[in-house]
């Protein structure tokens, strides 16, 4: 298919200077020859192409505001699909538990052995580093390879045990949480009066020793891994310099180590006290 197409070109030779002068007798031969030879000097043939547009500023905003809409919701809808599995699942799990007679009460005291273990074990791994670096403080000779393994082995040990350590606080958290959730919606639930006050109190009690202890907990927790990173960052320097100068040198951090390790073991100390008079004050 072709069209006609005003030739527009202002150059000498084109159209344009001589338009009005032949216009005039083209168009009347054309004509009068019966329109064979419609198109005259000021018109040539081309084929009809369609092109494809670019897509201005605007509408590519608009496209890319569109987008990130759409992954906005869609990464909305994955969340919260995630937080109803996830709560759906632990439905599954406390039905399955009181089937057998343990409750949630229950639960959250093995949560709370559980991470109290954990972080015994971690308070053990921590210890055994402190030691190894006061080893190492004053080394003047010997096997110096064999001391930086053994500290790179007990740093190991340490990381893997604060991960563990994290993840049962978590637990407790979880358990926490669900446990005070449906106490508050049962007893609100409770029509005597006398009786609703008695469990209100109860949970307000429970509560109260709750957050004495995960306050401890997460106290100590936190503190583990500033100095697993210090611990970490001198084990490191340690493994390219393995010679008695090197360590001569590393005293001062060393030192420093150290004591953060110290302070950090007794506020395990007394996080793991308070998980036991929690332990303890819960019903059997």
């Amino acid at each position: 298919m072709v069209t006609p197409q005003r030739c527009t070109s202002r150059g000498s030779g084109s159209c344009a200077g001589s338009l009005e002068s032949k216009t005039s007798a083209h168009l009347v031969r054309a004509i009068g020859g019966g329109g064979s030879a419609i198109y005259a000097t000021c018109f040539k043939v081309r084929p009809m192409v369609i092109r494809a547009e670019p897509p201005s500023r605007l509408t590519w905003g608009v496209s890319c505001a569109r987008i990130a809409r759409m992954k906005r919701f869609v990464l909305g809808c994955l969340l919260l699909a995630g937080v109803l599995s996830s709560t759906a699942c632990r439905s599954v799990v406390y039905s399955a538990y009181e089937k057998v007679g343990v409750y949630k009460r229950d639960l959250l005291k093995k949560r709370v052995v559980a991470a109290r273990d954990g972080e015994k074990e971690a308070q053990a791994e921590f210890k055994d580093a402190l030691t190894r670096l006061q080893e190492l403080t004053g080394f003047e000779g010997g096997q110096i390879e064999k001391h930086y393994r053994q500290l790179q082995s007990n740093y190991d040990d340490a990381a893997s045990q604060v991960a563990v350590v994290h993840k049962r606080v978590a637990d407790v958290e979880t358990v926490a949480g669900d446990l005070f959730q449906e106490w508050e919606n049962e007893t609100r639930q409770i029509e005597t009066a006398s009786l609703r006050q008695a469990s209100s109190a109860q949970l307000q009690d429970t509560r109260r020793r709750y957050q004495e202890m995960i306050t401890a907990l997460k106290d100590a927790e936190s503190r583990m891994d500033p100095v697993l990173r210090k611990l970490h960052d001198y084990v490191l320097v340690l493994k390219h310099s393995l010679n008695a100068q090197a360590i001569a040198a590393l005293s001062g951090e060393s030192v420093k180590i150290q004591a953060e390790i110290n302070r950090l073991l007794a506020d395990m100390g007394a996080s793991i006290n308070q998980a036991d008079e929690f332990i303890r004050q819960m019903p059997k």
